[in-house]
């Protein structure tokens, strides 16, 4: 009897190998033939699943935001019943930036996919939509903090969610050894320290 094949498992296989590629080699090597040799596949079986180099970025790029969102899930789990919002707001921002291997990928995968959406319009659209959505929901957060008294009353709920999004701009420093994950954790800590009033 023929083994059944796991196509969601497959999908998500050829995410990750394109992943490594992004990863191991850069944004230029990202080819479709590139991606199956590192999948282990021939260029007809990935063909199968996505028929254009857009279609698997755009599927991988899917795959990163569900792997950071899970990450971010387990983290406010293991936070408890009604975390901090200064906590949630960190825990955010650290698996946005590349400090371990995963959010490392996740983060290469982030660069390589903005860079495409500048002369894409159809990604770039997709990128725009998936960066609002996600500053909405910091702003979600600083609003209900100030609203709170967590946050003081005169703050900007608009330009503090910017701020705060602005240090995922640590992430170039981090990947290119400008400074190191204690220096960036030190910086968002600050930050977040002089945010909230209590």
């Amino acid at each position: 009897m023929p083994k059944q094949v796991d196509h969601q498992e497959r999908r998500e296989t050829i995410a990750r190998a394109l992943w490594r590629v992004v990863d191991q080699r850069g944004v230029l090597r990202l080819s479709l033939r590139e991606v199956a040799a590192e999948a282990g596949m021939s260029h007809g079986q990935l063909q199968h699943y996505f028929a254009s180099r857009q279609e698997l970025l755009s599927f991988a790029m899917d795959f990163a935001a569900e792997q950071t969102a899970q990450r971010v899930a387990r983290g406010l789990q293991a936070l408890g019943d009604a975390p901090h919002p200064r906590d949630v707001l960190r825990l955010t921002l650290v698996e946005m930036l590349p400090l371990h291997e995963d959010a490392r990928a996740t983060s290469r995968m982030n660069a390589a996919y903005v860079l495409e959406a500048l002369h894409d319009n159809t990604i770039r659209a997709r990128t725009r939509d998936g960066l609002r959505q996600g500053r909405e929901l910091v702003k979600v957060l600083i609003t209900q903090a100030i609203a709170d008294g967590k946050i003081a009353g005169d703050r900007d709920a608009d330009i503090e969610t910017d701020r705060i999004l602005a240090l995922t701009g640590l992430t170039p420093l981090l990947e290119l050894d400008v400074i190191n994950p204690g220096e960036a954790l030190a910086a968002i800590d600050r930050h977040l320290g002089e945010l909230f009033t209590s």
